[in-house]
Order: C-alpha cells, then structure tokens, then sequence
C-alpha cells in the first residue's frame, strides 16, 4: 500500500491527485479546490490518512488542510475528521486547532500523533485521541526538544 503522503507529493508533482481509501475518495480539482466524497474543501491538502479516529468500528477520513479560521485567521495547518454516511463524507470534527502549532501528523494506534512546534520554536510530539467533541490531548511522545530531534521521534 502507497503511504498516503508519498502519493500526495507526486500527485503535487503530477498536478492531479485521486486517493481512494477505505470508500473514501479524495478528488484534486485544483492546487486549493479538493472533494472528498462529494464534500467540496477549498483548501489546500497536506496530508490525508484514514483510520477509526472515534472507535466506532468505521472508518473515517482524516484530513490536513491549510487555512485560516475565525479565531485563528493565520493561514495554519488544521485537521479535518470525517465520517462517511450513505457514501457521502460528513464532517465529524473541523478543528481549528490542537495544542500546539501543528506541523504534520499521522493516525496511529486509534490515536492521531501530532508533530507541533511550540512559541519558543521547541517542538513536541504528542498523541491525541478522540474526546467526543473533537481531538484530546492523550499525553507527550517528546516535548521541549528542537527540530531533528521530533521528526526523528515523528517518523519511529
């Protein structure tokens, strides 16, 4: 299986992209315009990966986008959570923020493993799991540590 990432780097470099995981589809229009199942984002997509963010026993489509919202209107990384109803993605969490200043992230173990890099520009991994409203902070992976060392911890 494609790691999602590597895929959506050639599909950048290709300048078309189509993921289909799980019964969930991620259509490229454009560099700013995706679709997935149907549901229109119009921002740009850093990472996508699918697992069972909720523990309901379904997949759902977890999504990086990049852009801004009304309390935190810097363009940022941000992730979508979507659950799939009837074939159409439904939003289960469009989250403005987790704790830190979000860099990548990856499903792991029924958790989502956040790299963030901190205001003193430090950089923490950290796990978060579902809280039934959105992503809960489950503890620190590493913190308080530069650059190399996180990805190194990130990418293990």
């Amino acid at each position: 299986m494609i790691n999602s990432r590597i895929l959506i780097l050639l599909a950048m470099y290709l300048g078309t992209l189509t993921c289909k995981a799980q019964n969930f589809e991620l259509k490229k229009q454009n560099d700013s315009l995706y679709y997935l199942n149907g549901w229109r984002l119009p921002y740009p997509v850093y990472q996508y990966q699918t697992g069972d963010v909720d523990g309901d026993g379904k997949t759902d489509a977890i999504v990086g986008v990049i852009k801004g919202t009304r309390f935190y209107p810097e363009k940022a990384r941000r992730i979508f959570i979507f659950k799939q109803v009837n074939g159409k993605a439904r939003p289960l969490w469009l989250g403005s923020k987790l704790g830190g200043i979000l860099e990548d992230f990856h499903y792991i173990d029924g958790k989502i493993r956040a790299l963030e890099r901190t205001d003193d520009d430090l950089y923490v991994v950290s796990d978060y799991k579902w809280g039934g409203f959105g992503m809960a902070f489950d503890h620190y992976i590493i913190k308080g540590v530069n650059k190399e060392t996180a990805i190194k911890t990130f990418d293990q």
